[in-house]
């Protein structure tokens, strides 16, 4: 067993059905088919285990048959990281997380031949390296157990990826369960190592992938949830989507050329005026604007985040791109800021830091020239039929497509928590009445598309639909929540649970005239993005008859669209209680929302 692996004996004969990646597949005509394959459960999948589609060379070793995190360093950037303070540019150097794409089956296959056991594993690996997999232990909540976070680029699911999920999670019982995220993703829970392998050969096989899902590497591509079917589109954001996922995983098999940014990194492709992907928190939005020759491209914004440390809006950077230019752009400013990104605290190393030191047109700039020099067109300056607000849209419920005769119909799934039955009735309702196709939104609900105007009704009265309605209030129609202190180990309350709770004793009690969007967060975080909310409530702690207890930070004001604007922070340390939490909450309701007490 070579250094720095994490287990323990030898793995005999098994051999990695998922493989390390070329560099460059991303320019080549694509040969790896992104579309589902018939559907075949995890033990099928296990059975047989997945053939590599191409055979590529391993990763390069920095020394010994360990990747090391510096292969695709310049030696600045390598230095940078040998002398950074935190642990975790040490443990990228002592071993890439590209590794666990093969360890992961030689680890499953030496826990079943039980020549080693969950106790005896690196700890590295087990709680840091598998993320690289999208595997993150819950050793704090469910010890041996794990979430798994997809890739589902613009949050399209067909019905044999349902049925594919579904029997990822089955076999856990109450362990097992999924939920929706803010970035149109789908994370896995209850996952345990010795199914792991297995799970990510039959995600690849249905065209699908959990490689690359965490740690300092992109995030899942996000566009437009009605991409195709819009009747106010500028552009249809699904190939280009597709197009990113493709280069930054190398066609879904693990790319290491991105393993190890400084940090994570959030983009994603705006379609309409709307601007459903949330272009102004992710480090490159893109904004669909049309230039004096009529040609739709995209303005780009970059920079935007949410830490424990700092919220930042994306700010523009003076470029205006093309379609075409859309892939290579994104290309050359990952490399750029991994090759010259602040790696000493981790704190200080997302993007908006670097646009700190340079500014957003330094940034451009750098770009430009890793890129040959060619400059970009300036950003495309609004017209006067910007001067027109252009209030979004709200997705759920039934509505017209831009195909004659067709309908979208949004349903909202409360907090985003699935069952392996949820995947498997939607599965069904995709096949029956949106040929197959579902999706997800970052608002954590589904959307079935292409539905013939004729059997709208009849869908309506699915029983699904009757769980997760059309129609909801105007609470619950705004509800997002992160996972909560239920399996979460860094959440400081639990969040998913109580927030669907507080809206039914809200809509009990208020009548709302309008749609509240009311966002729930465990920790500064925010992975549930409580500043872009109506209201937001973030994890803290609190104090109650002298007793320490759960408690809440408010948010208010935070906005979507366009022109979004972050909310403000306007009360801490109220208890989580609905004794306290529910007069808080029926106050801010009737005095900014127009709520009225019923009677």
């Amino acid at each position: 067993m070579a250094p720095g692996m994490a287990f323990v004996g030898s793995a005999g004969a098994v051999a990695p059905a998922l493989f390390s990646s070329s560099a460059s597949a991303w320019a080549s005509p694509r040969t790896v088919e992104t579309g589902a394959r018939p559907a075949a459960g995890v033990a099928a999948v296990a059975a047989r285990r997945v053939a590599a589609p191409t055979m590529v060379a391993a990763v390069p070793k920095e020394s010994g048959d360990v990747p090391s995190g510096l292969k695709y360093l310049p030696e600045d950037a390598a230095e940078r990281a040998r002398k950074a303070a935190g642990k975790f540019e040490k443990m990228k150097i002592e071993k890439d997380g590209s590794a666990m794409w093969t360890e992961i089956h030689e680890l499953a296959a030496l826990l079943k031949a039980g020549e080693t056991k969950w106790e005896d594993l690196d700890v590295d690996d087990m709680d840091m390296r598998l993320k690289w997999a999208g595997l993150f232990h819950r050793r704090k909540r469910t010890p041996g157990r794990y979430m798994m976070r997809l890739k589902v680029p613009n949050g399209i699911l067909t019905s044999t990826q349902l049925r594919f999920l579904a029997s990822c999670i089955a076999p856990y019982g109450e362990d097992g369960c999924a939920d929706i995220t803010t970035r149109m993703n789908i994370q896995l829970r209850g996952i345990v190592t010795e199914d792991a392998a297995a799970i990510c050969d039959g995600l690849y096989e249905n065209g699908l992938t959990s490689f690359q899902a965490g740690m300092d590497s992109v995030r899942n591509m996000v566009g437009s949830p009605i991409a195709g079917i819009d009747p106010h589109e500028m552009i249809d954001t699904r190939e280009l989507c597709t197009e990113l996922n493709d280069m930054i995983t190398n066609f879904r098999k693990g790319n290491p050329e991105f393993t190890n940014l400084p940090r994570k990194f959030n983009i994603c492709v705006s379609g309409s005026r709307d601007d459903f992907a949330h272009t102004h928190i992710n480090d490159i939005g893109l904004v669909p604007m049309v230039n004096a020759d009529g040609v739709v491209g995209f303005n780009v914004v970059v920079g935007g985040m949410f830490s424990i440390k700092r919220d930042a809006e994306a700010v523009p950077m003076d470029a205006w791109l093309t379609p075409a230019q859309v892939t290579p752009f994104c290309k050359a400013l990952l490399e750029v800021f991994r090759d010259q990104g602040d790696r000493k605290i981790r704190q200080k190393t997302r993007l908006m830091y670097m646009i700190d030191q340079w500014g957003a047109d330094g940034l451009r700039d750098r770009v430009v020239e890793h890129m040959g020099g060619t400059p970009f067109a300036p950003a495309v300056i609004p017209g006067p039929e910007y001067d027109t607000p252009w209030p979004r849209r709200d997705i759920q419920g039934v509505h017209a497509q831009k195909q004659e005769g067709l309908s979208w119909v949004g349903c909202n799934v409360p907090a985003g928590r699935l069952t392996a039955d949820d995947f498997m009735t939607m599965a069904d309702v995709a096949d029956k009445y949106s040929g197959g196709e579902m999706r997800v939104t970052v608002e954590q609900n589904i959307i079935f598309p292409n539905v013939a105007n004729e059997q709208v009704d009849a869908l309506l009265a699915e029983p699904l639909v009757a769980k997760y309605p059309a129609n909801p209030g105007n609470l619950a129609a705004g509800l997002v929540s992160c996972t909560g202190a239920q399996f979460c180990g860094v959440a400081l309350i639990e969040t998913k649970n109580r927030a669907m709770e507080l809206v039914k004793v809200l809509e009990a009690k208020l009548d709302l005239p309008q749609k509240v969007r009311m966002h729930w967060t465990g920790c500064p975080n925010s992975c549930a993005q409580v500043q872009v909310a109506d209201i937001g409530l973030m994890g803290c702690p609190a104090r109650k008859d002298g007793k320490a207890v759960e408690g809440v930070k408010i948010f208010l004001g935070g906005s979507i669209g366009e022109g979004a604007e972050l909310g403000e922070e306007v009360a801490k340390g109220i208890p989580a209680d609905f004794e306290d939490l529910v007069p808080e909450m029926t106050k801010i309701l009737v005095e900014r929302f127009g709520a009225t007490v019923k009677a």
